[in-house]
């Protein structure tokens, strides 16, 4: 009895050390945040860079190369800003059951495609801004290709030519003890006021996690549109050293976890 006692509380011990091990941030922080935005929409570089210069915070911008050539000029100041570009894919390829995407359904896409449009957009926005994409945003955050039983996942795929991968609508943080750099989870922080965002993050510093939030649209109203106001709220709540946490691209961080992790 005295033996089986003994091999429960050090089995304890055990799970409890596991659990309360921190990661070890940068600096002493506590937690990261990355901000990013999917798409090139063009209020990303007509305002929303802007806000972010002004605090001096850093983004990381998963674009469609076709959607940046209206507004060339201001991607190529957010690139000298020393903001990060991903890959967001040639066409954004989509399911069908969205009446846009019909003609790009990732349903009727083999993985040969798929590595095809994906190479191919890199190429375009190194052509475009002279930077090579490492991370890359799953378009709707669907990481499948084909139907029923020939449905693959292209997140191996992702994995050979990326450093990360990016979900879209995901529940929580990522864990940078545990988590897979290409199924990094996505929040949502469209639509959302600051007090709506303030629990993740206070949860996020309490588990010492990283946050990866996502948006599209950057301005005060509309569908998918990330409000500044709550942006510049979420930036300062960052900057204050109180807070412990560290704001910066997801390719930035993901390389510090990487060699943490080694």
């Amino acid at each position: 009895m005295r033996l089986l006692v003994l091999i429960a509380i050090t089995a304890s011990a055990c799970i409890c050390c596991g659990q309360t091990t921190p990661f070890v941030w940068p600096a002493g922080k506590k937690a990261a945040i990355s901000l990013s935005f999917d798409d090139a929409r063009a209020s990303q570089v007509n305002g929303g860079t802007e806000l972010l210069d002004r605090y001096g915070a850093k983004a990381t911008f998963y674009v469609v190369p076709g959607a940046m050539k209206d507004h060339l000029k201001g991607w190529k100041s957010a690139v000298a800003s020393g903001h990060e570009i991903g890959n967001h894919s040639l066409n954004h390829p989509c399911s069908g059951n969205f009446p846009w995407s019909r003609e790009k359904a990732i349903e009727n896409y083999t993985l040969d495609q798929m590595r095809t449009e994906l190479q191919d957009a890199s190429k375009s926005i190194e052509d475009l801004l002279g930077v090579k994409p490492v991370v890359f945003a799953y378009p709707c955050g669907q990481t499948f290709i084909g139907r029923g039983t020939n449905t693959k996942s292209y997140v191996p795929l992702v994995a050979d030519l990326f450093l990360t991968g990016r979900g879209w609508k995901d529940e929580g943080a990522n864990d940078p003890a545990f988590c897979d750099f290409a199924q990094l989870t996505g929040i949502e922080m469209d639509g959302k006021e600051f007090d709506e965002i303030l629990p993740i993050v206070t949860t996020a510093i309490q588990n010492n996690q990283w946050i990866v939030f996502a948006g599209h649209e950057m301005g005060d109203k509309g569908d998918q549109t990330t409000r500044m106001s709550m942006l510049a709220k979420l930036i300062e709540y960052a900057q204050n050293p109180a807070n412990g946490l560290w704001l910066a691209p997801v390719g930035t961080v993901a390389t510090y976890v990487q060699q943490q992790r080694k």
